[in-house]
């Protein structure tokens, strides 16, 4: 992530009990198993699929979506989505807090993401990213043709691409300014015309006990320690995946307003549930 949000301390860790290890080891075995045992599936179904439908995958995203509904059952996490995902091909937009986002949007609906381009050389990250379709972009205003091209190839195959225009993840307290120059691209004229966009909110509730930003990854955290911490909670939380009604695109005067209006959907969302305590 190119600016990192650094507002609030980072919580420190607490020290993992013997019990807290065994939680570790009974839900991190399994939790493996099934992350890479999916991604070698999903590798072996896609040299099937590829030749055949190309950039279209009528296959292999179900087998990320089971996987990452699997994850849920294996952490003992609550998962609860409310709204309705959008049908057809589009942009989706939402709130960053936790690795766990990836793992709760896979889980609601079949979406790729859309990622910085260094993403790609990151060891076990890139692999999974790489192998579940994730729409590498460069940063640089030179490579924006070519983005609006691959983006507009990926749209005719049917894809939900998936954006989080904070640039960067947060305690998940809070929504940051959503970045406009992120849906320039958007406003090409090739995308413009049918393009719909859809908001979505992601609201963790913390285990009983614990700091409400127990699930928040953020700043210069490890993501080891953050993922131990995790294994080794004694009770576990929830996730809720709030989908707000799609927007076209062609209502939008420009990007800051678009940007400015979708940002408000997902605070708006973030506090309600909040305050009604999740």
């Amino acid at each position: 992530m190119s600016e990192v949000w650094r507002q609030q301390e980072e919580p420190p860790l607490k020290k993992i009990t013997p019990m807290g290890w065994l939680r570790v080891v009974t839900r991190g075995l399994p939790l493996g198993v099934l992350v890479f045992g999916g991604l070698v599936l999903m590798l072996l179904v896609r040299l099937l699929e590829r030749p055949v439908y190309g950039d279209r995958r009528p296959w292999t995203p179900y087998i990320t979506q089971c996987v990452c509904r699997a994850a849920f059952v294996i952490l003992g996490m609550g998962f609860e989505r409310v709204g309705t995902p959008m049908k057809g091909a589009g942009a989706v937009v939402a709130n960053h807090s936790s690795w766990l986002d990836i793992f709760a949007l896979n889980a609601s609906k079949r979406i790729y993401f859309v990622s910085k381009a260094e993403v790609a050389k990151w060891p076990g990250i890139g692999w999974l990213a790489r192998a579940t379709g994730t729409v590498f972009i460069h940063r640089d205003r030179r490579q924006a043709t070519a983005q609006v091209a691959v983006f507009k190839q990926r749209l005719a195959a049917g894809h939900k691409l998936l954006f989080f225009p904070e640039g960067t993840s947060t305690d998940g307290l809070l929504v940051l300014p959503f970045k406009p120059t992120l849906f320039a691209a958007f406003f090409d004229p090739a995308l413009a015309p049918h393009l719909r966009l859809q908001a979505v909110t992601l609201v963790y509730q913390a285990p009983r006990g614990e700091s409400p930003r127990f699930y928040g990854w953020w700043g210069d955290m490890d993501f080891g320690p953050h993922l131990l911490a995790t294994l080794a909670a004694r009770r576990q939380g929830k996730v809720t995946v709030i989908y707000h009604p799609p927007v076209k695109l062609a209502n939008f005067a420009n990007r800051k307003v678009l940007a400015a209006s979708l940002e408000e959907q997902v605070r708006s969302g973030l506090l309600h549930r909040l305050h009604e305590g999740g």
